[in-house]
């Protein structure tokens, strides 16, 4: 699995011109779904999520998890992070998870965040999505699990 963490003031995902999640203050996470990805993966993605001290403590450092602060995640599915463009000039989607793989193991790692215990916005999968988002700092991070 692969994500883009970015620190938000806010992020939002509109389909069609609906609003159908978004947040304040947090984590806008884009998530990449690859053939041989597994639900332990979608487990450990979001404790690292969860857990992950890129949020600011009193002292304006980066000490803090957004655990220990707004608890506020937004999940985004986006195969596109799987996109190969070592050849050419238009990207391959070979890597990328097909959308029955790959759903599952999305829903899996929104699951674990609310469990833990996560205040969950998703997008809508296999739809075209407007994400919106402010980048805080900016702060942005990338994951491979």
């Amino acid at each position: 699995m692969r994500a883009v963490v970015q620190r938000v003031t806010e992020a939002s995902v509109r389909v069609d011109g609906e609003l159908v999640g978004a947040i304040g203050p947090g984590l806008c996470v884009l998530v990449g779904v690859t053939h041989d990805d597994t639900e332990a993966e979608a487990t450990k993605l979001a404790a690292k999520l969860w857990n992950l001290r890129i949020m600011d403590d009193e002292a304006g450092v980066m000490n803090r998890s957004v655990a220990e602060t707004t608890g506020a995640v937004l999940v985004v599915s986006q195969f596109t992070l799987y996109g190969n463009t070592e050849r050419g000039r238009r990207p391959s989607w070979i890597d990328a998870a097909r959308p029955e793989v790959a759903e599952p193991l999305i829903d899996a790692v929104v699951a674990e965040l609310a469990r833990l215990g996560a205040s969950v916005a998703t997008g809508r999968f296999r739809t075209d999505m407007a994400v919106s988002l402010v980048n805080d700092g900016p702060v942005t991070v990338l994951i491979d699990i």
